[in-house]
């Protein structure tokens, strides 16, 4: 029943204001709110796995994304629907949580509710949907714990190899193909990076810098910090030095010096000439001799910046950091006093800054302390690609920040590569918290499947129907990633219940040969909280959504929208 609050006022419509909305029952409310969030599993699931298309977004400020990535993808497509927005919050959490896994989150809960719907339609109530839910979600984390590689607990977080292995499946997610480049490098700049306590592992650590030009294979990583603009001096490179950082600019604060002229007889303004006998043309009052004040103020202003940059110098820094402008006077004394210049804009890169060389920024210029100056091993401008980038090099201890230096031909593919980069770097954050490890390529949720239904065959009530329907929702995962690769879905998800039913239960997907083989062959394995995360979101997610059954919209605040503008640019 939709209410838009016309004719005489009767039930929901007396109680309400006037333009609301009143949606009830199963066909209006709940079956609605599964058809829209069905949707937007449909639009993320043909990006799900290696093989996983592009999608091509333009967001309300005209900015173009062309990713796989589903988070990226619900994130700019501004969803209105309230039940398909509870699925954009669980890939959000999974994503804030996990970091990897936003894809599975949404595509499995679109099919969850698909075998949902299918359920009220042959008469079950959304109730007993949810019971049966609960208990498939209990069993599938009991069932999880099963398949957990053995051994694969006790791992060294620092060793490149076992890093690589379980970094390997989420990388190759968003780049298939370029994984065993791309691997190495994140491992390499993450393992750096690493603190003694693996629970402080701050993924901010691990920066990235873009540069257009070259290929992949040109990408390296640098231990320290890489700033995309030149030094502002002549001077390009310093080795060994201590640095100086000044958030409030290197300068001065010009002080506003106003001179007042006073007229005591009318001898001192004799030089008025009058034009028509009546207007007054100039007064040229020479009582205050402006010139020489001026000489004065600027000589004054001179020897306060020397005696400021001097003293700079004179506490051992070599390299002075503004976070502001830079006056010319200034620039003129750090060159005379063999100081490299560097300029950085933005506060959160001046901090990255302060914690790569492990200065504290002062807020204006002044000698600064020994404990408040950093250390670098070399500062140095260097030329990649045509782009002059200054690269804050610290090889030795107290290091704690790594730069992933990638290069690639567009701006849309090395922003593809940035999310690869992040997806390895948070896998990395949570194999520090639980490294154990589970069978990729579909193998863990084929096994899911089997065994759900054959748990679904030992209940008695009608929500062994729901269980039974989730064990059939694992098989979107084979069947999306044979479809992703042109490969026949029905004869793959055959052949792999076949090899589970007879033992082989790390049986999974080969999607280069398109054959069934053994992930320890392949090497393809998932982190087991990524998997168990992901699955619990989205089940969680399908259980508020099949709870609603009334939707209640207010009259929107306001009054006629304005007429759309012109497009943005970035800034």
């Amino acid at each position: 029943m939709v209410g838009l609050g016309a004719g005489p006022s009767y039930g929901m419509q007396s109680m309400l204001k006037d333009g609301h909305k009143h949606l009830s029952g199963l066909d209006e409310a709940v079956l609605k709110n599964i058809g829209a969030a069905r949707e937007l599993s449909a639009i993320t699931r043909t990006s799900l796995g290696p093989n996983g298309m592009n999608k091509m977004v333009i967001n309300h400020l005209d900015k173009l994304f062309i990713t796989n990535d589903a988070a990226t993808i619900v994130n700019e497509l501004e969803v209105q629907h309230p039940a398909a927005k509870l699925l954009v919050l669980a890939a959000r959490a999974q994503q804030e949580e996990i970091g990897d896994g936003a894809n599975l989150t949404i595509s499995f809960a679109g099919e969850l509710l698909e075998k949902a719907e299918e359920l009220i339609r042959m008469g079950l109530h959304p109730s007993e949907i949810i019971i049966g839910y609960t208990k498939a979600i209990n069993k599938m984390l009991e069932i999880l714990e099963d398949l957990v590689e053995k051994g694969s607990e006790n791992m060294d977080v620092r060793n490149m190899e076992e890093v690589v292995l379980r970094m390997k499946s989420a990388v190759a997610s968003k780049q298939f193909g370029q994984e065993d480049v791309l691997c190495p490098l994140v491992a390499d700049a993450c393992i750096q990076v690493c603190p003694k306590n693996l629970a402080n592992f701050n993924v901010d650590n691990v920066r990235v810098a873009k540069l257009v030009g070259g290929g992949l294979h040109n990408s390296s990583v640098v231990r320290g910090l890489v700033l995309q603009n030149d030094a502002v001096g002549s001077i390009k490179k310093v080795e060994k030095a201590k640095v100086a950082v000044f958030a409030g600019g290197v300068d001065t604060s010009a002080t506003e010096t106003k001179g007042t002229v006073l007229i005591h007889s009318a001898e001192q303004g004799s030089n008025n000439r009058l034009v028509n006998n009546s207007e007054i043309l100039k007064y040229d009052f020479f009582s205050y001799d402006f010139n020489s004040h001026l000489k004065t103020t600027l000589k004054l202003r001179k020897l306060r910046v020397e005696e400021l940059i001097k003293a700079v110098a004179d506490s051992g820094a070599k390299v002075i950091v503004s976070g502001a402008a830079v006056g010319d006077m200034a620039l003129h004394f750090c060159e005379r006093y063999k100081l490299m210049v560097l300029k950085v804009s933005s506060k959160f890169e001046l901090r990255r800054f302060c914690r790569t060389t492990g200065s504290i920024a002062l807020l204006k210029l002044s000698r600064p302390n020994a404990d408040e100056l950093g250390y670098a091993d070399s500062v140095s401008v260097e030329e990649i690609g045509g782009a002059r980038v200054t690269v804050v090099k610290n090889e030795e201890g107290g290091n704690s920040v790594a730069t992933v230096l990638l290069r690639g031909s567009t701006d849309s593919i090395l922003d593809d590569l940035e999310r690869a980069v992040d997806d390895g770097v948070n896998t990395y954050k949570s194999m520090c918290r639980d490294s154990r490890i589970i069978p990729g390529a579909a193998a863990t949720e084929i096994e899911l499947a089997q065994r759900l239904k054959e748990f679904s065959l030992k209940e008695t009530g009608l929500d062994q129907y729901a269980i039974a329907k989730f064990g059939e929702s694992f098989e979107m995962v084979p069947r999306t990633l044979s479809e992703n690769a042109g490969l026949g879905a029905m004869e793959i998800i055959s052949s792999l219940y076949a090899e589970h039913a007879a033992g082989n239960v790390k049986v999974g997907i080969d999607l280069e040969e398109g054959a069934c083989k053994d992930v320890s062959i392949m090497k393809i394995w998932d982190l087991h909280v990524t998997k168990s995360f992901a699955l619990k979101y989205s089940a969680d997610a399908v259980c508020t959504i099949l709870r609603v059954d009334q939707i209640i919209m207010a009259k929107p605040a306001g009054g006629p929208k304005p007429p759309q503008q012109g497009a943005m640019d970035e800034d």
